[in-house]
This record gives structure tokens, sequence and C-alpha cells, in this order.
């Protein structure tokens, strides 16, 4: 048994020594990932982020629910997300922690988008990088 090889505490994987000989799977193939993974969290937080600065609605929005999550190791992770992102009670004015920002109560301002992310971290240069921000 070989232990798991873990990248900067956000994704673990198994060495190739435990797949199994006829294994679909390739190195650099997007795999499914746990939606509660911290790294998944993380990354659907910067996808937020991004729809966040580049929409023109007067509310932040922040994740409800992620829905599926897949993760490709390539020259660091790229995470792809299916996302369901709602409006909260906080104004972009106000700049506030996306943490402590309720979902909106008010049902005629209550919005829920669905939305794609692909989110690339490379931890040791500290960078993240979202070439795919896409909600409806």
């Amino acid at each position: 048994f070989k232990p798991l090889m873990c990248l900067t505490l956000m994704f673990c994987v198994v060495p190739a020594t435990n797949v199994p000989p006829h294994s679909t799977i390739r190195p650099g193939s997007p795999v499914p990932v746990n939606t509660n993974n911290p790294g998944v969290r993380k990354a659907a937080r910067f996808g937020v982020y991004r729809y966040n600065n580049s929409s023109n609605d007067l509310f932040l929005f922040k994740e409800s629910q992620i829905k599926k999550a897949m993760v490709q190791i390539v020259r660091g992770l790229k995470y792809m997300l299916h996302v369901e992102i709602k409006r909260t009670v906080c104004e972009k004015r106000d700049h506030s922690s996306l943490d402590s920002c309720h979902f909106q109560r008010n049902k005629n301002l209550q919005r829920t988008l669905r939305c794609y992310f692909e989110v690339w971290i490379t931890p040791w240069t500290h960078k993240v990088h979202i070439p795919v921000a896409q909600c409806h």
C-alpha cells in the first residue's frame, strides 16, 4: 500500500502504482473530486470573485452549492466547476467579506445563477488564473 501524495494540502492523488492496469485514467486527465474538498471550495470562491468583479449587479453573489467538480494536474491544479451562486444582502460598494454575507431574503431581490468556472491555481507561485467564468 502506497501513501497518498498531497499537493499543498488541497488535493491528494493516488500514486500510479495503485491504478488498475487497464484503467482509463491517464496522467493529466481531469478526475472527479469531492465538492467539499477545501481546494474545490477555494477555487469556487475565486470564480465567484471573478463573477462579482465583472457583473454590474449592485449586490455581491456567493456560492450556494457546488454541483460538480473536476481537477486536472497541469502545471498546477486546474479546477473545472459547476457552481450555483446566489445574490447576497451585501452591496458591492461595502466591500464586505463574502463569509459574512447572507443570501438575499427579499423575494423580489433573490437571484440564482448557474455557473461554470475554470480556475487554475499554481500554489508555488501563489497565482490564480480564471480563463472561464460563465454564468446564466
